[in-house]
């Protein structure tokens, strides 16, 4: 075990553990704008929907139920503007970060093999490159990587963490690279409902993957969407050779969404008035938190998507932190996602409205 362990870098939150201690010791109680966790409540209907599916003593399946597959091609179409989705095309599973973390271990990727991510990433790219002993690479403009040996690319649209979105013609013009190379192409969309500045597209778009989805897959989650961090409710659509493999892996591994989660999987997407809600909220929150940290001297850069805003003062990321945590707010460092982020923060807007108005008046 420790070989493996000793594979993976410093988890990075622990690092942040006494600049939390200084924030929490502010006369106010501290504003918690670090890990990007939902704090609003779950919607109603999902919940009922979770209760009603409470009386589950057998095992679940792995490829989900009927009803499920229904609820996720459906979604995919009207919401992704996919074609042709079928139940060959979706999968279930137990939130994104499992996902994300052990899909080189199962698509039998190791030593000799590379996975990229951009430099700017979602740490977990790096850490399941690593877990099965590949090697991983970081990359500006993926087709400017050499593809030898390249296994796995991973696109981020919207980006965590700054927030930038790629458009139709950088998608396509990427899916057409990996697939020239034989590279296959897993996609992070999970904040793609949250665009503020821009409108987010997925690959799965016929514009950009021209109506076939060989070689590429989009991960989703509904985590952020609608408050369901705690179900661990995600699923990937796309390439059916590689989501059938994925299944056959997965079964053997037990990785099964229980029964109540998918319940509520299938409530969750076929309601749209509860994401509109939250989508206010947060928007109401990005308003003012940015206008108050642009009062306080930080810049915004891309920030036109997702549940973060990318700030900066020009100065080193731990400096930000320190300052922040003086003022009772807590903030990520930027170099947690990439050396290139070492002179910005990430702003969640994960906070209840009351916290949020606590640190716009301390900001001002």
């Amino acid at each position: 075990m420790s070989a493996v362990s000793s594979r993976l870098p410093v988890f990075p939150w622990d690092k942040l553990e006494p600049y939390k201690a200084t924030a929490s010791a502010h006369p106010d109680g501290i504003v918690d704008l670090s890990v990007g966790t939902p704090v609003d409540p779950v919607p109603e209907l999902i919940r009922r929907a979770l209760v009603g599916a409470a009386n589950s003593p057998g095992y679940p399946t792995v490829w989900g139920t009927p009803e499920l597959r229904d609820a996720l091609t459906g979604w995919v179409e009207r919401r992704l503007g996919a074609r042709g989705v079928a139940h060959t095309n979706v999968l279930p599973v137990v939130g994104s970060k499992e996902l994300v973390a052990w899909l080189p271990t199962q698509l039998g990727l190791g030593a000799g093999d590379r996975v990229a991510y951009p430099r700017l990433a979602y740490p977990t790219y790096e850490v399941g490159a690593r877990l099965c002993g590949a090697e991983p690479v970081s990359y500006e403009d993926p087709t400017e990587l050499d593809p030898a040996g390249l296994k796995l690319l991973w696109l981020n649209s919207p980006s965590n963490p700054t927030g930038r979105v790629l458009d139709k013609a950088e998608l396509t013009r990427i899916v057409a690279w990996a697939r020239a190379h034989g590279v296959l192409l897993f996609s992070d969309e999970c904040y793609l409902e949250l665009g503020w500045e821009a409108e987010p597209v997925s690959v799965l778009h016929p514009d950009v993957c021209g109506g076939s989805y060989e070689g590429v897959v989009a991960v989703h989650s509904l985590s952020k969407r609608s408050n369901l961090a705690g179900y661990r409710a995600a699923f990937l659509a796309g390439d059916a050779a590689v989501l059938g493999e994925l299944l056959q892996i997965r079964k053997h591994g037990g990785m099964m969404t229980p029964a109540p989660v998918q319940a509520a999987t299938v409530a969750a997407l076929g309601d749209d008035s509860h994401v509109a809600e939250q989508r206010a909220r947060y928007a109401a929150r990005r308003t003012a938190l940015r206008a108050a940290l642009e009062s306080h001297g930080f810049r915004i850069e891309h920030s036109e998507a997702s549940l973060y805003l990318w700030a900066t003062r020009d100065e080193p990321c731990w400096r930000t932190v320190a300052h922040l945590a003086e003022l009772g707010i807590l903030v990520a460092p930027g170099d947690f996602y990439g050396p290139a982020g070492g002179s910005f923060v990430r702003v969640a807007l994960t906070a209840t409205d009351e916290r949020v108005d606590a640190a716009v008046k301390r900001l001002g």
